[in-house]
């Protein structure tokens, strides 16, 4: 699809839903929500007098190359949890729509691939916490789809981004961007690479906890951020998981870790300002209390253990990956100012420091859940 502008032509969407059982007449399509992967519409039709909306994206297939594959991983996931629904309700997970014929996508004479999913009416998402309740409830739902998937059966899915958190693997491409220097920026960081690299110890610890089999690896959603949950309108519950194409093999660890790094900041990601960053234990307490809720029966004692580690491991993954990327010239992560890419790195290794002090408080606050849980 050549045009990228924020409203597609209409004639090219017009032949992207004809390709899927959409039924009435199309009234208006509009770029929806925040996501900066996928291109999103929603498209409102009328169907008899009613209006129906729609989820229409074209997928990013520079970013994720097999989408075949992934859309297999998503029709598994989403009808397994279908099919576990409180009370049947259908606004629990995404519901794809297949195009004529079955197959979850459509693949259109310029390449591009694109899939309809239908709209969750009566909720909305959020960008940025507003307070702790969104933090419990979010942790909630990442829980419960957890918990849903943990007895899927068939096949292994796909990874859909291969060894996306293998930490190993980022701090050795850390190194190699130190080494290869592409833009003359090494000398700025070398208090923030030695920082890293004598973290380095660490860095495996999860992964060496499944190869000795006392951690499993489970259906995990991988990019656990604030706003890839649907909240009810309302009342206030976290009711669905969505952006699901990193659905993939992983650790209910890296899960919650990623969710603690992403809400638990007492700053914005990218601010430059350290007396602002910090972990706030209150926002922590409600994940926690929220994700071991749905999630908590069916962790082992090793994934109990480090719940808290987990929030500064992938807090230490972000930190390296913004950091690579700066020192390979802003190739990858979008940048909005000169240094952008840099601010964020130094703000998510800081937010390890401030985590590494506030360790003990952390583990004494899921010790005291994982006891009331035995209980």
């Amino acid at each position: 699809m050549a045009d990228r502008s924020l409203t597609p032509p209409r004639d090219i969407l017009r032949e992207v839903v004809s390709q899927f059982p959409l039924h009435g007449s199309l009234c208006d399509a509009e770029r929806y929500g925040s996501g900066h992967i996928n291109d999103t519409f929603v498209a409102t039709y009328d169907q008899a007098g009613a209006r129906v909306r729609y989820i229409v994206q074209r997928i990013n297939h520079k970013i994720f190359k097999n989408v075949p594959a992934l859309m297999e991983n998503i029709s598994r996931v989403t009808s397994h949890v279908a099919a576990k629904a409180v009370g049947g309700d259908s606004r629990q997970t995404l519901t794809l729509v297949p195009r004529h014929g079955g197959t979850p996508f459509y693949e259109s004479p310029e390449g591009d691939f694109w899939r309809v999913y239908l709209f969750v009416e009566n909720s909305r998402t959020f960008d940025a916490l507003e307070n702790s309740s969104q933090a419990f409830e979010a942790a909630r739902a990442f829980g419960r789809f957890q918990q849903s998937l943990a007895d899927l059966s068939g096949s292994r899915l796909h990874e859909t981004i291969p060894h996306f958190h293998d930490t190993p693997r980022r701090l050795d491409a850390l190194r190699m961007a130190a080494q290869e220097d592409a833009v003359g920026r090494r000398k700025e960081v070398l208090a923030e690479l030695d920082f890293a690299f004598r973290r380095e110890k660490e860095a495996g610890r999860l992964l060496e906890l499944v190869h000795s089999g006392d951690i499993p690896e489970r259906v995990t959603h991988n990019d656990t951020k604030l706003n890839n949950v649907i909240f009810d309108n309302a009342t206030g519950e976290g009711i669905c998981v969505i952006d699901l194409d990193t659905v993939m093999p992983g650790l209910s660890l890296y899960d919650f870790g990623d969710l603690v790094r992403f809400a638990a900041n007492t700053a914005a990601e990218d601010e430059p300002d350290r007396s602002k960053i910090d972990v706030s234990l209150t926002v922590f307490e409600s994940i926690a209390k929220g994700y071991v809720s749905t999630a908590g029966d069916i962790l082992t004692a090793a994934e109990w253990d480090n719940l808290a580690f987990a929030a500064r491991l992938m807090t230490f993954e972000v930190g390296i990956r913004f950091l690579t990327d700066y020192l390979q010239g802003d190739i990858y992560f979008k940048t909005k100012r000169v240094g952008h890419n840099l601010d964020r790195a130094r703000n998510q290794l800081y937010l390890v420091e401030r985590m590494e002090v506030a360790k003990d408080m952390m583990s004494t606050i899921v010790r005291k859940l994982h006891d009331e849980s035995a209980h």
